[in-house]
C-alpha cells in the first residue's frame, strides 16, 4: 500500500481516498437503512389498520355491524379473543390478544403469508367489552424489503462514484495553479522571481516562500562568487611572491643570497598556510558545521592566549571577576582570542589590555590597544572577509583580512556579538560578548 501511494500522484491519492471513504460511509448508511425498510412498511400498514379499527369501534359502540374496509378484514371479538361476529375464531394466541387490547399491532405467521393485526377495545350498548380488530395480509413484504435494500446499496455505490468524480475534478482544479507554478519555476531566469498572486491563500504563501528561498539562494551564490574571487586574488599574491623569490634563489649563485631567499619564502609560505586555514574555517562555517558547545572559562582562556603570543608588546589581563563562564566551543574561544590579540599586536605601539567582565546574562572580553585605532568609517566593515582598513600596512604586518571575519563568524553562530570602538588609550577596542553560562565554581 505504501509503495502504491509513493507511485501515485496527489490527485489520484485524494480521489481514491475520497471514494473509499464515501463508499464506506454510504454503504454503511445503506445497510443500516435496509434494516428499517420493513419497519417503515409495517408502519404504513399499521396506520391503515388502526384507522379501520377506530371506525369499526364507533360502529360497535353504536350497535351497528362494522363495515369491511377495502382489502382489510374487520372482526369483533370478546376480551378473551373468541369471536362475537359470525366468523371463525382467528389464529390469535393469548399473547396476541393481550397486545391488541393494549393497542399494539402484531404480526401473526400464517401458512401462506403473515398477517398484520391491530385493534382497540370498544364498549357495546349492553355494556359488554368488545375487542375490535382489523387485519391485512402482508403480501410481498419480504420482496419489498429486499428490493428497498438493494436500491439503497445501488444509490450508495452511485454516490461513491459521484464523490470520486467530484474529488477528481476539484483536486485537478486545485492543483492546476501548482502546475503553473512548477512551469514558472522551470522557466525562471537567473535572478528572477515568481509573480506574487493576489490571493492570500496557501498558494500565495507557497509562492512567497519560494521567492524567499530563491533570494537566499541568490545571496549565497553571490557570496560564494565574491568569496571565490577574493580568495583567488589573495592567493595570487603569496603564490607569485614565493615563485619570484624561488626564481631569485635559483638564479643566485651566492649561498647567503639563497639563504635569505629561503627565509623570505618561509615567511610567505607561513602567510599562505594561515590564509588557507582561514579559508577552510570559513568554508566549514558556511557549510553549517558547528562544534558542540560546552562551558568555557574565559579568564583562564585569556591568560592562555596571552602566553601563546611571541614577541608581543606589554600585554596585561585585567579580570574583574574570578571566573567567567561562557557557553561555546573551546576551539572557538581560542580562535577568537588569538585573532584579536594578533590583530592588536600588529597595530599596538606599547601596550595591550585584555579585560574580562561578566553581567547577569553576558560575559565579555575587551581587547584594548594603544595603536592608531580604527577610523569610524571603517568600523562597519572591519569584520568583512578580506577587508583591510589599510591594505599596505596589513600586508606588511602579515595580515590576510580573514582574522576578524573569523572572529565575527565564530561569535555570531553562538548568538553573541562583537563590536569595535575606541580604547581609552586612543587605539582600537574590540569587545566580544558571549551568553553567560551559570556554573558553580
Amino acid at each position: 500500500m505504501l509503495r502504491w501511494r509513493r507511485r501515485r500522484g496527489v490527485r489520484t491519492r485524494v480521489t481514491v481516498v475520497a471514494t473509499l471513504v464515501a463508499a464506506v460511509v454510504l454503504l454503511g448508511l445503506a445497510l443500516a437503512g435496509g434494516r428499517y425498510v420493513e419497519p417503515w412498511l409495517l408502519d404504513g400498514v399499521d396506520v391503515d389498520l388502526r384507522t379501520a379499527a377506530h371506525t369499526a369501534e364507533r360502529d360497535v359502540e353504536s350497535g351497528r355491524t362494522p363495515s369491511t374496509a377495502d382489502g382489510l378484514s374487520i372482526r369483533v371479538l370478546d376480551t378473551a379473543g373468541d369471536p362475537v361476529d359470525p366468523g371463525a375464531r382467528p389464529a390469535l394466541g393469548d399473547a396476541h390478544v393481550s397486545d391488541l387490547k393494549a393497542g399494539l399491532a402484531v404480526t401473526v405467521p400464517g401458512a401462506g403469508m403473515p398477517t398484520r393485526w391491530a385493534g382497540t377495545v370498544a364498549t357495546a350498548p349492553d355494556g359488554a367489552q368488545r375487542l375490535v380488530v382489523a387485519s391485512a395480509p402482508l403480501a410481498g413484504l419480504a420482496a419489498a424489503t429486499a428490493s428497498g435494500t438493494q436500491w439503497l446499496l445501488g444509490l450508495a455505490a452511485a454516490g461513491a462514484v459521484v464523490v470520486g468524480g467530484v474529488a477528481w475534478v476539484t483536486t485537478g482544479a486545485a492543483l492546476r495553479p501548482v502546475a503553473r507554478l512548477r512551469r514558472s519555476l522551470r522557466g525562471l531566469p537567473p535572478g528572477g522571481r515568481l509573480p506574487e498572486p493576489e490571493s492570500s491563500d496557501e498558494l500565495g504563501a507557497l509562492t512567497t516562500e519560494f521567492n524567499d528561498l530563491l533570494a537566499g539562494h541568490d545571496a549565497v551564490a553571490e557570496r560564494l562568487r565574491r568569496f571565490t574571487g577574493d580568495a583567488a586574488h589573495e592567493l595570487r599574491s603569496p603564490v607569485a611572491s614565493v615563485r619570484v623569490q624561488a626564481e631569485v634563489g635559483v638564479a643566485a649563485g651566492d649561498g647567503a643570497v639563497a639563504q635569505e631567499t629561503l627565509a623570505d619564502i618561509l615567511v610567505e609560505a607561513e602567510r599562505l598556510s594561515t590564509l588557507l586555514d582561514g579559508l577552510l574555517m570559513l568554508a566549514r562555517a558556511d557549510a553549517g558545521e558547528l562544534p558542540v558547545a560546552e562551558p568555557v572559562e574565559l579568564v583562564t582562556e585569556a591568560r592562555a592566549a596571552v602566553e601563546r603570543l611571541a614577541d608581543a608588546p606589554d600585554v596585561r589581563v585585567s579580570a574583574l571577576v574570578p571566573e567567567a563562564w561562557a557557553l561555546a566551543a573551546p576551539s572557538e574561544v581560542e580562535l577568537v582570542l588569538d585573532n584579536l590579540l594578533r590583530n592588536a599586536c600588529r597595530h599596538a605601539r606599547h601596550r595591550i589590555v585584555v579585560s574580562v567582565l561578566a553581567t547577569r546574562a553576558w560575559v565579555r572580553v575587551v581587547v584594548d590597544d594603544d595603536g592608531p585605532g580604527v577610523e569610524p568609517e571603517h568600523r562597519g566593515r572591519v569584520f568583512d572577509r578580506f577587508y583591510r582598513a589599510s591594505d599596505d600596512r596589513a600586508r606588511s604586518s602579515g595580515g590576510t583580512g580573514l582574522g576578524l571575519a573569523l572572529v565575527a563568524e565564530a561569535v555570531r553562530r553562538r548568538g553573541g556579538r562583537v563590536v569595535v570602538g575606541e580604547s581609552p588609550d586612543g587605539g582600537a577596542r574590540f569587545e566580544v560578548s558571549w551568553r553567560r553560562h551559570d556554573r558553580d565554581p
